[in-house]
């Protein structure tokens, strides 16, 4: 949810639970006494900001997201002393000898509520609805502060409140430009998220020297990233023993006996635990985890420990790596090379896997066991989750003793024949510094141009394709669209010559065939969506410009520059397997197309538009992109999206197909452009 969309539902009663004074003018001043709830706090700093009282919604949503980093506090100390002051005791033989067990977790839960209830007052005062939290883990409460802070004139507090939202909603394209206009208008440059995971930006932060042979400091952060991670395992399995839902029970209509409702709220308990792995590995406000994440760590410092002459750390670290992955040929190829390197100066069987990557990995197969035969013996479904996949393997070459082919190459070759005698081969993969990327020329004419231009300014809508939105990407822009079905109802009902409506079709096949054939599918490339596209630049606001046409994405995940990462979930469309776009015009300035690194920033390939062109790339992680400021005249393209997958054909496609059978059936025909491929090239 973003600030222009208000919170109804549970948090419209949420205000009554706060005192008067709060209630009354934004105050949240309330200090001593519990914690107030943080969920009561955020709806009266939204009811204020809806109220235009921007001063007292700052301060509420401030003092809603310090009270829940206050009762996550408060908790995990309660529930860390409280196991070390009361111990479990196991249970004895006999009649009577579950006493003592018994006896020791009610000492355990009467210390924690005795811990938690002067600081927190009744829990029942902290159960906010799923919604709710719902937000807060979207980091939506940040989208209303900075909104109440530009209002406040507070811009450094803004582009804070801006960043940290947009790390958690990395799709979210006006954040992005409102991060962009704080960089220009304040000169803030470094930002800072207010909710960063420590471990995660130490982890990150080791990746990058890593990635630029600063091998002593990649060691030093990740070794900082390990120490971090296992201690928010620790926390991460502590706040699980918080209060779970039943899934299939009403609590107070729950009629299992004693042992089966231990076992299930303890499976849910377990679940939660074992979870951790995930949670862990998993950037705020994102549903996928970063693949092998904590493997990942012990890889990366094997091979920086063997680069500063370290051989022990790095046998330590392989070994350690490998009790995830005891198939791993590469590293274990690199374990027994450092040992090679070790003998004659020590044992190397004396080095050992480290041993909390040991402790956790016990306690994690454990875990998975307990679900599984809880599972077969109570009657509920569990399917233990990859939680180590190895697809987020190291993609570099620094391992010793062999060089690591490109995976991705190898399994998506490319360089198929183009189809049509007058498409014209510009540059290949390699040649544009990538991956699954081509550019060809001539795959239309300068008149197919011109007609598909004239069909484009008598069906086009401002805003189409993005709910109405006229500048969905830039302020700076005018955005106009249609799609294949209704140029076609439009030529059929007369509004636009129905050849050249149908032009847009055939063309528009004409690059399906051309992409599928290129890059060799051994499969059928159906469209998920075509657009035909026109951006115009505003006159009056292209001064001092610096912002994008479109800014750096990709097609089938969500991009994470900081993260370094592409997150395969909604709302990205994760279907799309295939791009392309082919160009109309190039009586425009600005407006080239891009490539990037995964950093967003740098940039690898620079395409300047014109008629006939076509740039083509798969829609994955590997081709982030974007468009430059278009800042005079109007740039027109059209743009095809592509998928393997027939369950998401587009559908407007499906009943174009149906429009054209019908026309050919009243013998139409087609248009007049050689839409049959040659036989051969």
């Amino acid at each position: 949810m973003a600030s222009g969309s208000r919170p109804w539902g549970a948090l419209l009663l949420l205000p009554l639970l706060l005192p008067a004074e709060c209630r009354a003018g934004g105050g949240c001043m309330g200090e001593g006494g519990p914690l107030e709830p943080f969920d009561a706090l955020y709806a009266t700093g939204v009811e204020a900001y809806y109220s235009g009282d921007f001063s007292g919604a700052a301060r509420c949503l401030e003092r809603a997201l310090r009270s829940r980093r206050l009762l996550r506090d408060v908790r995990l100390r309660c529930r860390r002393l409280c196991r070390g002051q009361v111990r479990l005791v196991a249970p004895g033989p006999g009649a009577g000898g579950d006493l003592s067990f018994f006896g020791s977790v009610l000492r355990r839960a009467g210390c924690v509520r005795r811990c938690e209830e002067p600081r927190l007052g009744a829990a029942s005062r902290h159960r906010a609805a799923e919604e709710v939290r719902a937000d807060f883990q979207r980091r939506v409460p940040y989208s209303y502060l900075q909104r109440a802070y530009i209002q406040l004139n507070k811009l450094e507090e803004a582009a804070n409140a801006a960043h940290t939202f947009f790390m958690a909603n990395p799709e979210h394209m006006e954040i992005q430009q409102d991060i962009e206009n704080y960089k220009t208008t304040a000169g803030k440059v470094s930002l800072i998220d207010w909710e960063a995971k420590q471990h995660m930006e130490d982890y990150s932060a080791g990746v990058k020297h890593y990635d630029k042979e600063e091998y002593e400091l990649a060691i030093d952060f990740l070794e900082r990233a390990l120490k971090g991670y296992y201690s928010e395992d620790e926390d991460c399995q502590l706040m699980c023993e918080g209060p779970q839902r039943f899934e299939e029970h009403e609590y107070l209509e729950y009629k299992a006996g004693l042992y089966e409702a231990i076992a299930d709220h303890y499976m849910q308990v377990l679940a939660c635990k074992h979870d951790c792995v995930r949670e862990l590995a998993t950037r705020s406000g994102r549903i996928s985890p970063i693949e092998n994440f904590l493997p990942l760590h012990y890889d990366y410092l094997q091979f920086a420990y063997y680069r500063v002459g370290d051989y022990v750390k790095a046998l330590e670290c392989a070994k350690s790596y490998i009790l995830f992955h005891p198939d791993d040929e590469d590293v274990l190829e690199n374990a027994s090379y450092y040992e090679g390197l070790l003998e004659g100066t020590m044992d190397p069987d004396t080095v050992k896997p480290r041993k909390e990557a040991k402790t956790l990995l016990r306690r994690h197969k454990l875990e998975s066991h307990l679900l599984q035969v809880a599972a077969a013996g109570l009657g509920y479904t569990y399917t233990e989750p990859n939680y180590w996949n190895r697809y987020g393997a190291r993609q570099d070459e620094h391992r010793p003793g062999h060089v690591q082919e490109s995976r991705f190459v190898s399994l998506f070759p490319s360089g198929g024949p183009l189809l049509y005698s007058d498409v014209k081969f510009v540059y290949n993969s390699q040649q544009l510094n990538g991956t699954q990327r081509v550019l060809l020329d001539n795959v239309i004419s300068e008149e197919q141009c011109r007609e598909l231009h004239r069909v484009a300014s008598g069906i086009m809508l401002a805003g189409d394709g993005y709910r109405g939105k006229t500048s969905p990407h830039t302020p700076n822009e005018r955005f106009e669209g249609a799609t294949v079905l209704k140029a076609l109802k439009y030529g059929y009902e007369g509004r636009v010559p129905l050849k050249s409506a149908r032009l847009f079709y055939d063309i528009s096949e004409k690059a399906r065939r051309i992409v599928e054939s290129y890059f060799m599918l051994n499969s059928t490339l159906y469209f998920s969506y075509t657009h035909l596209v026109c951006r115009t630049a505003l006159s009056g606001q292209q001064e001092r410009r610096n912002d994008l046409s479109h800014p750096i994405h990709a097609d089938n995940c969500l991009l994470d520059p900081e993260a370094n990462e592409c997150w395969k979930e909604p709302p990205a469309y994760t279907f799309r397997d295939y791009s392309a776009l082919l160009y109309m015009n190039a009586d425009f300035e600005g407006g080239e197309f891009i490539f990037t690194e995964m950093d967003a920033k740098t940039v690898t390939a620079s395409i300047k538009p014109k008629c006939g062109r076509m740039i083509s790339f798969s829609s994955g992680g590997e081709n982030p992109h974007g468009v430059k400021a278009v800042t005079k005249g109007q740039r027109c393209a059209v743009a095809l999206w592509f998928t393997l997958d027939p369950l998401y054909r587009e559908l407007e496609r499906i009943q174009a197909d149906e429009v054209i059978a019908m026309l050919d059936q009243e013998h139409l025909g087609p248009s007049e452009m050689n839409i049959n491929p040659k036989d051969e090239l």
